[in-house]
């Protein structure tokens, strides 16, 4: 991530992005990207962030449904689902 990406990107640990997805979805089930409250770059900028570490990435699936766009990875999703196990991670 370049310098001024990194200055849009919000800075929150593994735990809270895991924190605000639980509250958004209790039963890991996808939650609209848009959910999270974050402008379009900053959403980008984070999840692409923790889609290129391998560790992390394995726990994000990410599906394109109805709703507002973002371009993660190269692919345009509108949702993620957190698997439960990324709690042996955290």
């Amino acid at each position: 991530m370049n310098e001024e990406a990194a200055k849009r990107a919000p800075m929150l640990t593994l735990q809270q992005v895991v924190d605000r997805y639980h509250a958004l979805s209790p039963g890991f089930t996808p939650v609209a990207l848009s959910a999270f409250g974050f402008t379009q770059d900053e959403t980008q900028n984070l999840f692409n962030t923790l889609d290129e570490d391998y560790h992390i990435s394995r726990f994000l699936h990410f599906s394109n449904k109805e709703g507002k766009s973002y371009l993660i990875s190269g692919t345009e999703v509108t949702h993620v689902s957190i698997d439960a196990t990324i709690q042996s991670i955290l």
